[in-house]
């Protein structure tokens, strides 16, 4: 039941990465959980932010495989947001906070929505270089929910959470999906009514992206192929909203493919970030530049041979 929670790649992480709290707004209530490893003199990391029921450590794959390669990277968990201008307020003191000017964002489901509404957002003054969105959405009409996303608040912690967990995946699946799925599951469990419910509003208070004002970005839609929450109209609206997107396949992984196809979805965060290598957006150390490409040519050989 709790593969993941007792693999050592877990706990190597627990033990090697301390996670930061950090208060950017008036309240103190609003915290923000991050990890931040990876060489700090990079100033353009890549971002990770989690779906309604997860938290920062769901990207610990990510985490100890691309900073192993020199990347900077950071994961967050939000503090309680009740709007989406409320959020990117609090991102973008965040990032000041960091001294981070710009970064690149990759977000699942709603991650992904958050990303492209900051991007939005801050498209006046850029603070977004380049966006992943895994399994993500541009319209929040897509859960027939826009009528209940004011009452969230009231309801209990038990509720809440048997709204979330309808959307896991039901019957079948192979082991490292279900062991992806337990760990998720765990990780609803630490969340407390008012971030659970606050993170339910955001992901369906009425409320859609506006492509013209993040056209120009670098963006890689990242899905599956399987059985996930988002529908095949959801995925197609993504592919009509950034015509010109890198498309990144998975045959298989669910909701949770950054948990268990880990080595697929780093190989293409290295891809989407290699654009970058050489520029003052790189998010790599430049020294690791030459090893890593090495090591993305021959995982992409590898991959192809499988297909």
């Amino acid at each position: 039941m709790e593969e993941i929670r007792i693999s050592p790649d877990y706990n190597w992480f627990r033990s090697t990465v301390p996670l930061k709290k950090i208060i950017v707004d008036d309240d103190d209530s609003k915290i923000w959980s991050l990890y931040d490893a990876g060489p700090k003199s990079i100033r353009c990391p890549i971002i990770f932010l989690p779906p309604v029921s997860g938290t920062a450590e769901v990207f610990f794959q990510q985490i100890l495989a691309l900073t192993g390669w020199g990347y900077r990277v950071i994961s967050l968990q939000y503090p309680v947001y009740w709007d989406l201008l409320e959020f990117c307020d609090g991102f973008r003191k965040l990032l000041d906070h960091l001294q981070l000017d710009k970064v690149h964002l990759f977000g699942a489901s709603l991650g992904g929505f958050l990303a492209q509404k900051f991007a939005e957002c801050t498209h006046k003054s850029p603070r977004v270089q380049s966006l992943i969105l895994c399994n993500s959405f541009s319209d929040t009409s897509i859960f027939n929910q826009t009528w209940t996303a004011n009452s969230f608040w009231l309801m209990p912690a038990f509720m809440l959470k048997k709204i979330v967990l309808g959307n896991f995946a039901k019957g079948p699946v192979d082991p490292k999906m279900a062991d992806a799925i337990d760990f998720m599951v765990d990780r609803l469990e630490s969340l407390n009514q008012s971030e659970l419910a606050s993170r339910l509003t955001l992901n369906c208070q009425n409320s859609y992206v506006e492509p013209h004002k993040i056209k120009d970005l670098a963006v890689t839609i990242m899905d599956v192929f399987d059985q996930s929450a988002l529908s095949h109209e959801a995925k197609e609206e993504m592919y009509k909203l950034y015509p010109n997107a890198r498309r990144a396949h998975l045959k298989t992984g669910g909701n949770f493919p950054y948990l268990c196809r880990s080595a697929e979805v780093n190989l293409y965060i290295q891809i989407h970030l290699r654009q970058f290598h050489g520029t003052r957006y790189a998010a790599i150390n430049p020294a690791m530049v030459s090893a890593e490409e090495l090591e993305v040519q021959k995982s992409h050989l590898m991959n192809t041979e499988d297909d």
